[in-house]
């Protein structure tokens, strides 16, 4: 796999869970509807979960290609960054109720 094909991996995964945790937030806060509050606290769970196995997958492709190992850490950089955004979501949704 190429470095920027690395790279593609932890921008679209950060912008797809980014982009579905603003909708959620945004969309209860506009609408009041339970189900964006519903959906968001699964996108917690599961978006968590799916953001972990693209981790491990990334630190094992690392280890097998141990010449990807920078790019590959830096992929998963800008995945963490999920982490205090989905924080500070989460608190704005338990503060709202």
């Amino acid at each position: 796999m190429k470095d920027h094909e690395i790279i593609n991996i932890g921008k679209y995964i950060f912008g797809l869970c980014f982009a579905l945790g603003n909708i959620c937030l945004f969309g209860y806060l506009l609408t009041k509807n339970d189900g964006f509050a519903v959906t968001g606290y699964l996108l917690l769970i599961f978006g968590s979960i799916i953001n972990l196995l693209i981790i491990i997958g990334l630190l094992i492709y690392s280890l097998v290609h141990p010449s990807k190992f920078e790019i590959c850490l830096k992929a998963i950089g800008i995945l963490m960054i999920n982490i205090p955004i989905a924080f500070i979501y989460a608190l704005i949704g338990l503060n709202l109720n």
